[in-house]
Protein backbone atom coordinates (compact mmCIF):
# COMPACT_ATOMS: atom_id res chain seq x y z
CA UNK A 1 0.00 0.00 0.00
CA UNK A 2 1.36 3.77 -0.73
CA UNK A 3 2.26 5.65 2.15
CA UNK A 4 1.72 8.73 0.07
CA UNK A 5 -2.00 10.54 0.29
CA UNK A 6 -3.90 12.09 -3.00
CA UNK A 7 -1.08 12.74 -5.11
CA UNK A 8 1.02 11.08 -7.79
CA UNK A 9 3.96 10.71 -5.82
CA UNK A 10 7.53 11.93 -7.34
CA UNK A 11 11.18 11.57 -6.39
CA UNK A 12 13.83 13.83 -7.72
CA UNK A 13 17.56 13.03 -7.71
CA UNK A 14 19.81 16.25 -7.45
CA UNK A 15 23.16 16.48 -9.61
CA UNK A 16 25.52 16.28 -8.55
CA UNK A 17 25.41 13.59 -5.71
CA UNK A 18 27.69 11.11 -4.17
CA UNK A 19 31.33 10.28 -5.08
CA UNK A 20 33.69 12.79 -5.78
CA UNK A 21 36.85 12.68 -7.20
CA UNK A 22 39.02 12.95 -4.19
CA UNK A 23 36.58 9.81 -2.75
CA UNK A 24 37.02 7.62 -6.16
CA UNK A 25 40.69 8.52 -5.46
CA UNK A 26 40.92 6.95 -2.06
CA UNK A 27 39.01 4.20 -2.43
CA UNK A 28 40.70 3.10 -5.71
CA UNK A 29 44.23 3.57 -3.73
CA UNK A 30 43.53 0.91 -1.07
CA UNK A 31 41.59 -1.50 -3.96
CA UNK A 32 44.83 -1.53 -5.81
CA UNK A 33 47.09 -1.91 -3.33
CA UNK A 34 44.81 -5.27 -1.91
CA UNK A 35 45.08 -6.29 -5.37
CA UNK A 36 49.10 -5.24 -6.05
CA UNK A 37 50.24 -6.19 -2.60
CA UNK A 38 47.29 -8.90 -1.10
CA UNK A 39 45.79 -8.21 1.99
CA UNK A 40 46.13 -7.14 5.04
CA UNK A 41 46.68 -3.45 3.54
CA UNK A 42 46.24 -0.70 6.84
CA UNK A 43 44.38 2.29 6.36
CA UNK A 44 45.02 4.64 9.03
CA UNK A 45 41.44 5.92 9.98
CA UNK A 46 38.53 5.13 7.66
CA UNK A 47 39.33 5.50 4.44
CA UNK A 48 36.11 7.80 4.11
CA UNK A 49 33.67 8.68 6.54
CA UNK A 50 31.17 5.88 4.68
CA UNK A 51 30.05 2.61 6.79
CA UNK A 52 29.14 1.08 3.43
CA UNK A 53 32.44 1.94 1.88
CA UNK A 54 34.17 0.99 5.03
CA UNK A 55 32.56 -2.13 5.31
CA UNK A 56 33.44 -3.56 1.87
CA UNK A 57 36.80 -2.74 2.09
CA UNK A 58 36.94 -4.24 5.24
CA UNK A 59 35.77 -7.83 4.02
CA UNK A 60 38.46 -7.35 0.89
CA UNK A 61 40.89 -7.46 3.50
CA UNK A 62 41.85 -3.74 4.30
CA UNK A 63 42.03 -3.23 8.57
CA UNK A 64 40.87 0.08 9.85
CA UNK A 65 43.06 1.42 12.87
CA UNK A 66 43.33 5.20 14.42
CA UNK A 67 46.98 4.92 15.27
CA UNK A 68 49.97 3.33 13.44
CA UNK A 69 51.41 1.77 16.86
CA UNK A 70 48.70 -1.06 16.10
CA UNK A 71 50.31 -1.66 12.25
CA UNK A 72 53.46 -4.02 12.41
CA UNK A 73 56.68 -2.88 10.55
CA UNK A 74 56.98 -3.77 7.46
CA UNK A 75 53.09 -3.37 6.29
CA UNK A 76 51.47 -1.16 4.00
CA UNK A 77 49.97 1.53 4.56
CA UNK A 78 46.83 4.44 3.52
CA UNK A 79 46.37 7.19 5.07
CA UNK A 80 42.65 8.67 4.50
CA UNK A 81 41.23 11.11 2.04
CA UNK A 82 41.08 13.72 5.02
CA UNK A 83 45.19 14.07 5.48
CA UNK A 84 46.99 13.56 8.24
CA UNK A 85 49.28 15.53 10.66
CA UNK A 86 53.44 16.21 9.99
CA UNK A 87 53.88 14.03 13.30
CA UNK A 88 51.86 11.13 12.14
CA UNK A 89 53.75 11.26 8.63
CA UNK A 90 57.09 11.97 10.40
CA UNK A 91 56.54 8.67 12.62
CA UNK A 92 55.47 6.48 9.18
CA UNK A 93 58.58 7.64 7.71
CA UNK A 94 60.82 6.30 10.35
CA UNK A 95 59.39 2.81 10.60
CA UNK A 96 59.63 0.40 7.61
CA UNK A 97 56.47 0.75 6.27
CA UNK A 98 55.28 1.07 2.83
CA UNK A 99 52.61 4.27 2.68
CA UNK A 100 50.78 5.34 0.21
CA UNK A 101 48.67 8.63 1.04
CA UNK A 102 45.16 9.06 -0.19
CA UNK A 103 44.73 12.71 1.22
CA UNK A 104 42.39 14.63 -1.07
CA UNK A 105 44.54 16.87 -3.39
CA UNK A 106 42.31 19.42 -2.33
CA UNK A 107 43.22 18.75 1.19
CA UNK A 108 46.51 18.93 0.34
CA UNK A 109 46.20 22.07 -1.33
CA UNK A 110 45.72 23.65 2.76
CA UNK A 111 48.25 21.81 4.09
CA UNK A 112 50.44 23.13 2.05
CA UNK A 113 48.97 27.00 2.98
CA UNK A 114 48.87 26.47 6.21
CA UNK A 115 52.68 25.51 6.19
CA UNK A 116 53.75 28.57 3.77
CA UNK A 117 51.77 30.64 6.06
CA UNK A 118 54.08 29.57 9.70
CA UNK A 119 57.16 30.66 7.30
CA UNK A 120 56.15 33.90 6.41
CA UNK A 121 55.39 34.65 9.89
CA UNK A 122 51.78 34.69 10.22
CA UNK A 123 49.40 33.34 12.72
CA UNK A 124 46.61 30.72 10.80
CA UNK A 125 42.73 30.91 11.89
CA UNK A 126 41.19 27.63 10.92
CA UNK A 127 37.77 27.36 10.33
CA UNK A 128 36.44 24.00 10.65
CA UNK A 129 34.73 21.61 13.19
CA UNK A 130 36.77 20.57 16.29
CA UNK A 131 37.84 16.57 16.33
CA UNK A 132 37.15 15.86 12.97
CA UNK A 133 40.15 14.14 11.21
CA UNK A 134 40.81 16.71 8.18
CA UNK A 135 41.36 19.80 10.69
CA UNK A 136 43.23 17.65 13.71
CA UNK A 137 45.56 16.76 10.00
CA UNK A 138 45.71 20.69 8.89
CA UNK A 139 46.62 21.82 12.40
CA UNK A 140 48.75 19.27 12.89
CA UNK A 141 50.83 20.94 9.72
CA UNK A 142 52.23 23.44 12.17
CA UNK A 143 53.26 23.60 15.70
CA UNK A 144 51.99 26.28 17.15
CA UNK A 145 50.43 29.55 15.69
CA UNK A 146 47.54 27.99 14.83
CA UNK A 147 44.25 28.09 16.03
CA UNK A 148 40.47 26.95 15.13
CA UNK A 149 37.18 28.63 14.98
CA UNK A 150 33.40 27.17 14.67
CA UNK A 151 31.37 30.19 14.93
CA UNK A 152 31.02 34.01 15.06
CA UNK A 153 31.11 33.20 18.69
CA UNK A 154 34.19 31.93 18.60
CA UNK A 155 35.62 34.66 16.55
CA UNK A 156 34.85 36.63 19.62
CA UNK A 157 36.29 34.44 21.98
CA UNK A 158 39.41 34.69 20.21
CA UNK A 159 43.04 35.58 22.37
CA UNK A 160 44.88 37.48 19.33
CA UNK A 161 46.86 40.18 19.39
CA UNK A 162 45.71 42.61 16.93
CA UNK A 163 48.86 43.54 15.62
CA UNK A 164 50.00 40.07 14.54
CA UNK A 165 50.04 39.09 10.56
CA UNK A 166 47.19 37.22 10.13
CA UNK A 167 45.18 34.34 7.76
CA UNK A 168 42.77 31.98 7.79
CA UNK A 169 42.12 28.81 5.78
CA UNK A 170 38.89 26.60 6.28
CA UNK A 171 37.98 23.07 6.43
CA UNK A 172 37.42 21.78 2.78
CA UNK A 173 33.64 20.01 3.64
CA UNK A 174 31.82 23.22 5.54
CA UNK A 175 28.90 24.81 4.53
CA UNK A 176 29.52 27.51 2.44
CA UNK A 177 26.82 29.85 3.68
CA UNK A 178 27.89 28.84 7.34
CA UNK A 179 31.73 29.87 6.41
CA UNK A 180 30.76 33.22 4.87
CA UNK A 181 29.29 34.30 8.02
CA UNK A 182 32.76 33.59 9.91
CA UNK A 183 34.97 34.74 7.21
CA UNK A 184 32.89 38.03 7.70
CA UNK A 185 33.45 37.96 11.51
CA UNK A 186 36.99 37.13 11.37
CA UNK A 187 37.69 40.41 8.29
CA UNK A 188 35.30 42.89 10.68
CA UNK A 189 37.68 42.22 13.81
CA UNK A 190 40.84 41.27 12.06
CA UNK A 191 40.58 43.71 9.04
CA UNK A 192 44.18 42.83 7.64
CA UNK A 193 43.53 39.02 7.91
CA UNK A 194 44.83 37.41 4.35
CA UNK A 195 42.76 34.95 2.86
CA UNK A 196 43.15 32.32 0.53
CA UNK A 197 43.74 32.90 -3.62
CA UNK A 198 41.16 30.51 -3.91
CA UNK A 199 38.60 29.33 -1.43
CA UNK A 200 39.46 25.86 0.40
CA UNK A 201 35.72 24.79 0.26
CA UNK A 202 36.25 22.23 -2.44
CA UNK A 203 34.50 22.19 -5.30
CA UNK A 204 32.15 18.73 -4.83
CA UNK A 205 31.05 20.53 -1.50
CA UNK A 206 29.83 23.74 -3.19
CA UNK A 207 28.43 22.00 -5.97
CA UNK A 208 26.29 19.67 -3.77
CA UNK A 209 25.18 21.94 -1.67
CA UNK A 210 24.35 23.97 -4.90
CA UNK A 211 22.60 20.91 -6.18
CA UNK A 212 20.11 20.81 -3.13
CA UNK A 213 19.89 24.54 -3.02
CA UNK A 214 18.01 24.07 -6.46
CA UNK A 215 16.05 20.71 -5.73
CA UNK A 216 14.83 21.66 -2.22
CA UNK A 217 11.90 24.56 -2.99
CA UNK A 218 10.58 21.51 -5.11
CA UNK A 219 10.58 18.87 -2.23
CA UNK A 220 8.25 18.20 0.73
CA UNK A 221 11.09 16.11 1.90
CA UNK A 222 14.79 15.93 1.47
CA UNK A 223 16.77 12.76 1.87
CA UNK A 224 20.18 13.00 2.35
CA UNK A 225 22.42 9.54 2.10
CA UNK A 226 25.19 9.88 4.31
CA UNK A 227 26.69 8.49 7.12
CA UNK A 228 26.31 10.51 10.84
CA UNK A 229 29.87 11.15 10.61
CA UNK A 230 30.16 12.64 7.23
CA UNK A 231 30.52 16.35 7.30
CA UNK A 232 29.65 17.26 4.07
CA UNK A 233 26.73 14.95 4.40
CA UNK A 234 25.43 16.62 7.80
CA UNK A 235 26.31 20.29 5.80
CA UNK A 236 23.44 18.81 2.78
CA UNK A 237 20.93 18.26 5.41
CA UNK A 238 21.47 21.61 6.97
CA UNK A 239 21.22 23.47 3.51
CA UNK A 240 17.61 22.16 3.09
CA UNK A 241 16.63 22.74 6.77
CA UNK A 242 17.97 26.67 6.47
CA UNK A 243 15.73 26.31 3.36
CA UNK A 244 12.62 25.35 5.56
CA UNK A 245 12.34 22.12 4.32
CA UNK A 246 12.22 18.65 6.14
CA UNK A 247 15.38 16.91 5.59
CA UNK A 248 16.64 13.47 6.90
CA UNK A 249 19.95 12.26 6.74
CA UNK A 250 19.68 8.24 6.31
CA UNK A 251 22.95 5.95 5.93
CA UNK A 252 20.85 3.76 3.62
CA UNK A 253 17.44 2.47 2.40
CA UNK A 254 17.19 0.52 5.70
CA UNK A 255 16.53 3.74 7.58
CA UNK A 256 13.64 5.27 5.54
CA UNK A 257 10.37 5.27 8.03
CA UNK A 258 7.43 5.51 5.59
CA UNK A 259 5.97 7.72 8.26
CA UNK A 260 8.21 10.20 7.08
CA UNK A 261 6.08 9.81 3.74
CA UNK A 262 2.87 10.89 4.57
CA UNK A 263 0.95 13.55 2.90
CA UNK A 264 4.68 13.82 0.64
CA UNK A 265 3.97 14.38 -2.99
CA UNK A 266 7.93 15.13 -4.31
CA UNK A 267 10.75 13.21 -2.33
CA UNK A 268 14.37 15.42 -3.03
CA UNK A 269 17.33 12.83 -2.98
CA UNK A 270 20.64 13.43 -2.86
CA UNK A 271 23.80 11.46 -1.17
CA UNK A 272 27.16 13.07 0.51
CA UNK A 273 30.71 12.86 -1.40
CA UNK A 274 31.62 9.67 -0.06
CA UNK A 275 28.32 7.78 -0.22
CA UNK A 276 28.16 5.50 -3.29
CA UNK A 277 25.73 5.55 -6.25
CA UNK A 278 24.89 1.70 -5.07
CA UNK A 279 22.58 3.76 -1.86
CA UNK A 280 21.25 5.73 -4.19
CA UNK A 281 19.15 3.47 -6.48
CA UNK A 282 18.45 1.18 -3.05
CA UNK A 283 16.64 3.90 -1.63
CA UNK A 284 15.39 4.81 -4.82
CA UNK A 285 13.65 1.26 -5.24
CA UNK A 286 12.32 1.41 -2.07
CA UNK A 287 10.79 4.47 -2.43
CA UNK A 288 8.97 2.42 -5.61
CA UNK A 289 7.89 0.09 -3.34
CA UNK A 290 6.20 2.69 -0.98
CA UNK A 291 4.11 4.03 -3.91
CA UNK A 292 6.91 6.26 -6.03
CA UNK A 293 5.58 6.38 -9.37
CA UNK A 294 8.18 8.90 -11.08
CA UNK A 295 11.35 9.53 -10.54
CA UNK A 296 13.40 12.34 -12.65
CA UNK A 297 17.16 13.46 -11.88
CA UNK A 298 17.39 17.26 -11.81
CA UNK A 299 19.56 19.15 -13.93
CA UNK A 300 23.42 20.29 -12.25
CA UNK A 301 26.68 20.25 -12.55
CA UNK A 302 28.65 16.90 -14.77
CA UNK A 303 31.61 16.72 -12.82
CA UNK A 304 34.67 15.56 -14.97
CA UNK A 305 37.63 16.15 -12.64
CA UNK A 306 40.65 13.48 -12.22
CA UNK A 307 43.57 13.12 -9.98
CA UNK A 308 46.49 11.04 -10.34
CA UNK A 309 47.16 8.02 -7.99
CA UNK A 310 50.16 7.89 -5.68
CA UNK A 311 53.75 6.86 -7.73
CA UNK A 312 54.32 2.60 -7.08
CA UNK A 313 49.99 1.69 -7.83
CA UNK A 314 49.33 0.81 -11.29
CA UNK A 315 46.89 3.17 -13.12
CA UNK A 316 47.60 6.36 -14.25
CA UNK A 317 43.99 8.03 -12.81
CA UNK A 318 40.64 7.79 -11.65
CA UNK A 319 37.87 9.49 -13.06
CA UNK A 320 35.15 11.65 -10.73
CA UNK A 321 31.60 11.43 -9.88
CA UNK A 322 29.56 11.28 -13.57
CA UNK A 323 26.06 11.23 -14.34
CA UNK A 324 24.11 8.31 -13.29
Amino acid sequence: MSEFQDAVPQALLAQPRGFCAGVDRAIEIVERALRQFGAPIYVRHEIVHNDHVVGDLRQKGAVFVDDLSDIPDGATVVFSAHGVSRAVRNEAGGRSLQVFDATCPLVTKVHVEVAKLRRDGRDVIMIGHEGHPEVEGTMGQADDGIHLVETVEDVERLQIESTRPLAYVTQTTLSVDDCRLVIDALKKRFPAIAEPKKQDICYATQNRQDAVKFMAPQCDLVLVIGSPSSSNSNRLREVAEKMGKEARLIGSADELDPAWLLGKRRIGITAGASAPEVLVQALVERLRLLGVARVQTLDGIKEEVQFPLPKGLSGLSVPGQSEA
